[in-house]
């Protein structure tokens, strides 16, 4: 039975592995999920924004969640993408995650021709009455196109008991991260910060109760974290500074990046991605080695980072 989660500090966002031929790779998905589980992150979300599930079949959804939960072994906690554009399916894909042991779910609103946000709540509502594991909702326009107010998202948390935590992504992610704490009043959950990391010091400043993005090196985020709970700001800022060229190369659309990188640390056999998303050009490739280099010179990337 799925154990509840505090959903504070970090939780990976993990690509889907594919072999050469476009094939899952459950061998590289246990792999990646046993290294994070190893690395002590508190959990992983799979099948989110970057993980190429509208490129997959429902059958191979259960796949990777089923994967991700035994290689997991109750280690840390696994959350599921489960957005969709219909409520019903959206429905669907939670209850799915639930039945295979996912331990929470992740869920954007989708975008309709007429924006409404009595739509937006009825979804989430009935996707919450609908499951027994918590929600996390993803708060991304840049992906959905739906801007939700903080209004709307107050309504949402206060109304519907199985949202567990927020995801903001939302720019500017940090003065939205301290208006949506204020309003908090009658009930309070964690808010969580996603966009490959690319604003952590600010948000953790803000108020964020830690990660859940896609960033190829977990173990910074987890030292900014730490710092973060300790009130060290000068060593968050150190780490954030120290990483954040890689961060901002890493965050260039597609997930070719970070599927490279992954490649790189053992973690995926290939950096295959589904078509028609794009493959790694030869020259961002060599551009990606100039940056690790920069940022990790002489880093055995197969192994947990040391940072001292």
């Amino acid at each position: 039975m799925p154990q509840p989660t505090p959903f504070t500090g970090v939780y990976p966002i993990l690509a889907t592995p594919f072999d050469d031929r476009e094939q899952l790779d459950l061998e590289s998905m246990e792999r990646m999920v046993d290294f994070m589980a190893r690395l002590g992150v508190e959990g992983v979300t799979v099948l989110g924004v970057l993980g190429e599930a509208n490129r997959m079949l429902d059958p191979e959804r259960e796949a990777v969640i089923g994967a991700a939960v035994r290689a997991a072994a109750g280690r840390c906690a696994v959350i599921v993408g489960a957005s969709h554009s219909g409520t019903q399916a959206a429905l669907g894909l939670s209850r799915m995650a639930q039945r295979l042991g996912a331990d929470a779910v992740m869920v954007t609103p989708h975008n309709e021709p007429v924006p409404n946000d009595e739509r937006v709540f009825e979804y989430y509502r009935t996707i919450g009455e609908g499951v027994d594991i918590p929600i996390v909702l993803q708060d991304h326009p840049a992906s959905t196109g739906v801007h939700m107010s903080v209004g709307l998202i107050l309504r949402i948390v206060h109304e519907v008991p199985r949202i567990a935590a927020l995801k903001e992504e939302a720019v500017p992610t940090a003065p939205k991260i301290r208006a949506l704490l204020q309003g908090m009043k009658a009930r309070q959950i964690p808010i969580l910060t996603g966009l490959g990391a690319l604003y952590t010091q600010f948000d953790l400043e803000a108020g964020s109760a830690g990660l859940n993005t896609g960033f190829a090196f977990p173990e910074a985020l987890m030292a900014m974290v730490s710092a973060a709970r300790a009130k060290d700001w000068t060593r968050v800022q150190a780490l954030y500074t120290r990483f954040l060229p890689l961060i901002v190369f890493e965050q260039q659309s597609g997930v070719a990046i970070r599927k490279e990188i992954l490649r790189l640390r053992g973690l995926i056999q290939s950096g295959a991605v589904r078509h028609p998303g794009a493959s790694l050009a030869a020259a961002t490739a060599d551009q990606l080695g100039a940056v690790l280099e920069q940022v990790l010179p002489k880093a055995d990337l197969r192994r947990p980072l040391q940072l001292s």
